[in-house]
């Protein structure tokens, strides 16, 4: 018996966007507004995401069948169904999958699509009021602050340990999510959430592993960075 745990939990961020791509670019130019016309829901993966995606795949086919996610859950926007349909494809047998809004990606409001440069020059009362109230707490307009996701995720976890209780559940979804997850199974307070995220940051596919064990989930891997033969490195702790 799981104690109303899943067994397994692997929490994968999805393979390199559009988005990434763009801001990486954007970052390198100097640039106040990355270049991404989609509205963030629809961005999808780039021909680099999508390798890392089926790189994935490989990697839990090399997983024994009583070791390989057993369902999957996946944020709605686009990067991430991607990115779990083109995992899902290299695994023997069909994995039952379910469409969760709740693990979609932090909302930006009007600070969407926007550099720091950007946010600087566009909305300095946002960046002064980031800089007075921190990264964990502060509220764009029209968006959401790092604990608002914590609000859905909650609901989320509970809903995990409710339907897929004692399963091995994959769940593919952003960066933030992962990082939040963290705060919630291990009990992390702000400062601890922060520099984890400062320090090692979800890779794109990088895969977070927890199993089951006395009354919770226990950490075993974070950042596991697959590779094109999917190999598996820790990349981060």
């Amino acid at each position: 018996m799981t104690a109303g745990w899943p067994s397994a939990l692997w929490l994968v961020r999805h393979g390199e966007s559009v988005g990434n791509a763009a801001a990486a670019d954007a970052w390198r130019r100097g640039a106040e507004v990355v270049g991404v016309a989609p509205r963030d829901a629809d961005v999808d993966l780039t021909a680099r995401g999508r390798i890392q995606a089926e790189a994935m795949g490989r990697w839990l086919a090399t997983l024994d069948d009583d070791r390989r996610p057993e369902v999957a859950v996946v944020s709605p926007y686009l990067r991430a169904r991607h990115t779990l349909g083109i995992a899902l494809d290299g695994l023997p047998g069909a994995v039952p999958v379910r469409v969760d809004e709740r693990l979609r990606d932090r909302e930006l409001g009007v600070l969407d699509r926007l550099t720091v440069r950007g946010i600087e020059a566009r909305h300095p009362e946002e960046a002064a009021a980031r800089r007075r109230q921190g990264k964990f707490y502060h509220r764009p307009a029209g968006g959401e602050s790092w604990t608002d996701v914590l609000l859905r995720l909650r609901s989320a976890l509970a809903d995990l340990r409710a339907d897929h209780a004692g399963q091995r559940v994959l769940v593919v979804a952003h960066d933030v999510v992962v990082v939040l997850f963290r705060y919630l199974l291990e009990g992390l307070d702000e400062a601890q959430v922060l520099e984890m995220s400062r320090r090692a940051a979800p890779l794109n596919c990088g895969v977070t592993y927890y199993e089951h064990e006395g009354g919770g989930l226990v950490l075993r891997n974070y950042n596991l960075a697959v590779d094109g033969e999917g190999r598996s490195e820790e990349a981060g702790a």
